[in-house]
């Protein structure tokens, strides 16, 4: 949802006539968020295997 909300701000802001250009890095910290959180998703049932065959 903050991903969505940030995008959107960022649509916003740069569809001003005279848009501020650090504003379109904005939604890369939710993003970078999402992506590190979906890989320890993945990673967890190979965790759980890895443990259970010790």
């Amino acid at each position: 949802m903050a991903f969505t909300v940030t995008v959107l701000v960022t649509v916003v802001a740069l569809a001003q006539e005279d848009p501020v250009v650090w504003i379109s890095y904005l939604p890369l910290l939710p993003l970078a968020l999402l992506f590190f959180s979906g890989l320890y998703l993945f990673a967890l049932p190979y965790r759980a295997r890895r443990r259970a065959a010790r």
